[in-house]
């Protein structure tokens, strides 16, 4: 059965305009206010609403909040508005919106926008499903304790690389990034376990858990458009703005996966990190303003992973300098950009990083030929 969207808005003409772009492809609901858009997104369970903001009887902020509390699965939201400041997007995403369209939009964007959403549904009814699966077959696959860690391990594997996979297809040069990073994430967590203000704080499962969860730092990149995605020079105040939301998107998107499951400790840390991989140690960083060890450490982690792979792989806007450079931007950034513990283990596990760069390098990045 072909995945149900839910149209809303009070104005017949924008109904007609949203029935033109979707209707030959999806099965569509209407409705023209908050309320019933509620009541059929409760007694028809779409896979995703489109949903204006100024309607009488109930708001799309007020009706988005409360779909938002319907039982698994929840319909993915996009709300479309007049309405562009960063002001009103934050309202819409603290309503618990998955993304957020200005009027007039481009049709193009708008499926996009739009298959993206509905991929993350079909991952969400496809981990259900597996889940269910798992369950079915628990006496048959799980025989010892030990077997059952395994596949519960496997399984989580599987499905970071699946979903992390989703934002690093959109970018044809990340190659073997999301293998790098869980690799120097791990590896500077294993020395911060022993050396450090944090080794009381890491354990084991803190460190599988960074190496499982790391890769799935961009999955909120599935929701920015190409045109800024892959745009070869800087971007604009306006792009960037937009740019930065890819934080919440995924932080949004992990946690309806979290909602899904049970591995709460491990989408727990995803979430964590897909959601404060930019803050800064000084509180400059984005989306929250987090400072110092309000951060949490897994982000911290991360970012300096991510900083590192990214100044020594080739992009679209920049080549790529080499290890050694990218080692004294990173130093040079302690106590602004990243935690300084972290940055001592980064250069504690320097010999290490660039081996597995140099293992894993794909064809993306030219380690050592540009500075």
């Amino acid at each position: 059965m072909d995945p149900t969207i839910l149209i809303v808005d009070d104005d017949p003409i924008n109904l007609s305009i949203l029935e033109e772009i979707l209707g030959e492809r999806f099965p569509l609901l209407r409705a023209e206010d908050g309320a019933e858009a509620v009541a059929l997104a409760e007694s028809h369970r779409p896979w995703l609403v489109l949903m204006d903001i100024m309607m009488p009887t109930m708001n799309g902020y007020d009706a988005c909040a409360k779909i938002k509390t319907l039982p698994e699965p929840r319909p993915q939201v996009i709300l479309i508005s007049a309405k562009a400041s960063t002001s009103e997007r934050l309202v819409g995403y603290r309503a618990g919106a998955d993304d957020y369209m200005v009027k007039p939009f481009e049709e193009d964007e708008l499926a996009a926008k739009v298959r993206v959403q509905l991929r993350l549904m079909t991952a969400l009814h496809d981990l259900a499903e597996a889940r269910g699966t798992l369950a079915r077959d628990n006496d048959a696959l799980c025989q010892t304790v030990a077997e059952q860690d395994r596949q519960l391990t496997d399984s989580r594997d599987l499905i970071v690389f699946a979903l992390a996979n989703l934002a690093d297809s959109r970018d044809p040069e990340t190659g073997e990034h999301l293998e790098r990073i869980r690799l120097y994430c791990r590896r500077m967590a294993e020395h911060l376990s022993a050396h450090g203000p944090y080794a009381d704080a890491i354990n084991d499962a803190f460190i599988q858990q960074v190496y499982l969860a790391s890769p799935l730092h961009d999955i909120g990149k599935v929701g920015i458009p190409d045109a800024i995605l892959l745009k070869p020079g800087r971007l604009t105040d306006r792009e960037f703005g937009l740019m930065k939301q890819h934080a919440l998107i995924g932080a949004r998107a992990l946690e309806n996966v979290s909602r899904q499951g049970e591995s709460g400790g491990f989408l727990a840390m995803a979430t964590d990190i897909a959601r404060s991989h930019h803050e800064r140690w000084d509180g400059s960083g984005y989306p929250d303003g987090l400072a110092g060890e309000a951060i949490p450490l897994s982000a911290r982690i991360a970012a300096v992973a991510d900083v590192f792979d990214a100044l020594t792989s080739v992009r679209v806007y920049k080549d790529a300098f080499t290890a050694e450079v990218a080692r004294s931007m990173i130093v040079e950034e302690s106590g602004k950009h990243f935690d300084p513990a972290v940055v001592e283990a980064f250069g504690a596990c320097f010999e290490d990083l660039v081996r597995y760069r140099t293992e894993n390098n794909g064809d993306d990045g030219r380690l050592g030929e540009a500075a």
